[in-house]
């Protein structure tokens, strides 16, 4: 009797739906409805962007773009890289070792079965890539980026 106690209260204090347990959804700048992104986004970009995808390794352009100039979000143009910033990792994928300060957020991502750092666009939420601690030496840093979710406007 004393375990079937024991295994009820358990149950009841693990299924509780308090506030502290539901999620915390973030209201941005730019906010849009699920139909107005994917009527505005390339299929690619709407997969990247708002569905956390991820292109396949170096079929982006960008990736081997040398140009100078700012990446932008590609659903809401904030300037999120400068190409001062880029760097040829190898790895398929445009990368930099910095951000443009407060213009990309960051947050947890364990779809993989493991944490990865999540980058995500601070004015629309847009899902960008991931970073690592494995970049140059300049930062250590690594902002693997995919490139659906980037748009380049080269300096003039």
């Amino acid at each position: 009797m004393k375990k079937l106690l024991f295994l009820v209260i358990t149950l009841i204090l693990f299924n509780c739906n308090g506030n502290a347990q539901k999620e915390n959804k973030k209201v941005y700048k730019v906010s849009k409805t699920d139909a107005e992104w994917k009527a505005e986004l390339t299929d690619m970009q709407y997969y990247v962007l708002r569905k956390a995808g991820t292109e396949r390794a170096f079929s982006s352009a960008l990736n081997k773009n040398y140009k100078k100039g700012v990446y932008l979000c590609a659903a809401c143009s904030t300037p999120l890289f400068k190409s001062e910033y880029k760097y040829d990792s190898g790895s398929g994928w445009p990368s930099f070792d910095r951000e443009i300060k407060g213009n990309v957020a960051f947050g947890t991502d364990t779809n993989l079965g493991y944490t990865r750092d999540e980058e995500h666009c601070a004015t629309c939420g847009g899902h960008l890539g991931h970073v690592f601690n494995d970049g140059p030496k300049t930062t250590g840093k690594r902002h693997c980026i995919n490139g659906a979710a980037l748009k380049f406007i080269p300096e003039k």
